[in-house]
């Protein structure tokens, strides 16, 4: 029998990855500020990203899981946001097109602040300091005043995730994200790449689609799947006194819902059963995910997953797989079998990033292009294999023209990584790549569905 369930019970747990806050006193009145805030979102919202997940998990719909791998108060802006979206649109279009599928739109956006490290400390030219943890701990400079937790950031953290919200929602339900604007969502940087092109064409035959369907009286004005986007926020629940300061009731059900995100998760480093992350996750009613590295065993996943939807609720727990491009064939098929012989309701979804990170010879840490799309592939082939459903995918990416990851039709190249490399931690895919994979991933979805009809790019949009 589990344990009763309180919104701090974690802090009596085995924490990892906890910055050192140095005055204990500033960060419960941060917290006490953060209790009295206004929610981010809204429990009926998680609840109606669950029903959308659900529909993942039974096979009728696919997660497209994107956005920044940490997000900065340097790089906050508004264009940056709307550049962002973009990209997330043109891939949600080619996904949809190619799979006949609603496509679940979820970002790693307005909150997905803190980064687990593999260490504590950093040295640079003989002098240790604190790890950078995301600016919604400390900063990213390496000096001893930017190095120190800072609990003030996350008064800063909130209110940069309040606007994002408000802007996303004005972009989704405001009209920019209407089928008839899809010529619209290409940047002008990615024009040059050959993802412009074929997405170009995808969006003529859009277009052919929408101008038949108004021909039968389906029209933007009497059908919202037209003209705005359902869209949902997602961050890794890491720094827990945020995540208990946003977590209240739900007047109209009783429940416990994280407020900060529509969707929290559960890091590969956190993942501890009996650990501080694993226990406040089980107790909120979002959507949660579970990062599921090349080192969890069957047992161990089989626990987790008894943790953290104990009632097997559709739509309740994703799986996110990174294993590695070179451990996905061999790792991940295990996993699978177990949870398809337990008759667990999950959804699986790729995270091709995290697994395939290397050091390049300029001294740049990047992912190759193409271990992400072989991770991608591998992926999907072992659930082709296994009879069970690869319902999507979760990319670290951005609408800006960066060169972070190596390959690519644009063939970046590992001395063109100084160019702009502008990421706080982890390596992004730039908008031309993130669009290039999404046509790769469209012809691995093909291969597996067929051609579906035009008409039905516009489902659940």
């Amino acid at each position: 029998m589990a344990a009763k369930w309180t919104p701090d019970g974690w802090r009596t747990k085995k924490l990892r990855q906890v910055p050192n806050y140095p005055d204990a006193a500033a960060l419960a009145a941060v917290e006490g500020k953060l209790k009295g805030f206004p929610p981010l979102v809204f429990a009926g919202e998680a609840r109606a990203l669950k029903r959308a997940l659900a529909g993942v998990a039974e096979g009728k719909a696919f997660l497209l899981q994107g956005g920044d791998c940490a997000e900065s108060f340097a790089e906050f802006s508004a264009n940056n946001i709307r550049d962002w979206f973009k990209v997330i649109l043109q891939m949600t279009v080619v996904l949809m097109y190619a799979a006949g599928l609603p496509v679940v739109k979820v970002g790693r956006v307005a909150g997905q602040f803190a980064k687990p490290r593999s260490a504590d400390t950093e040295t640079q030219n003989g002098v240790t300091l604190a790890a950078y943890r995301g600016d919604i701990i400390n900063g990213i400079d390496f000096t001893p005043e930017a190095r120190q937790a800072d609990p003030q950031r996350m008064l800063q953290s909130y209110s940069q995730s309040a606007a994002t919200l408000n802007l996303l929602r004005a972009f989704a339900h405001g009209g920019y994200a209407d089928l008839h604007r899809v010529h619209g969502w290409t940047l002008g940087f990615v024009e040059r790449s050959p993802a412009a092109e074929r997405f170009r064409e995808l969006a003529d035959r859009i277009a052919e689609a929408l101008t038949f369907m108004e021909a039968c009286g389906l029209t933007a004005e009497d059908t919202p799947q037209i003209r705005e986007a359902v869209f949902y926020t997602s961050h890794e629940a890491l720094l827990l006194p945020y995540e208990q300061a946003l977590t209240r009731v739900d007047s109209t059900t009783g429940d416990w819902y994280d407020c900060s995100a529509h969707m929290i998760w559960v890091g590969d480093r956190t993942r501890d059963p009996d650990g501080a992350h694993v226990d406040f996750a089980r107790g909120v009613k979002n959507p949660v995910g579970l990062k599921c590295g090349p080192t969890l065993d069957g047992d161990d996943l089989v626990r987790l997953i008894d943790i953290l939807n104990p009632d097997d609720e559709p739509g309740r727990l994703t799986l996110i797989a990174r294993m590695g491009a070179d451990k996905v064939e061999a790792k991940l098929p295990a996993l699978v079998r177990r949870v398809k012989r337990e008759g667990r309701k999950v959804v699986w979804s790729c995270d091709p990033m995290h697994g395939n990170t290397i050091k390049s010879s300029t001294g740049y840490k990047t992912r190759p292009f193409d271990r992400i799309l072989d991770e991608v592939r591998g992926f999907m082939a072992v659930h082709r294999a296994e009879g069970t459903y690869a319902g999507g995918v979760h990319f670290e990416m951005t609408g800006q023209n960066v060169t972070e990851c190596i390959g690519g039709a644009e063939a970046i190249s590992e001395t063109a990584l100084a160019d702009r490399y502008h990421t706080h931690c982890d390596p992004r895919l730039n908008a031309s790549q993130a669009l290039e994979l999404a046509f790769l991933i469209a012809e691995e979805l093909k291969a597996g569905r067929g051609e579906e009809g035009n008409q039905r790019i516009v489902a659940a949009f």
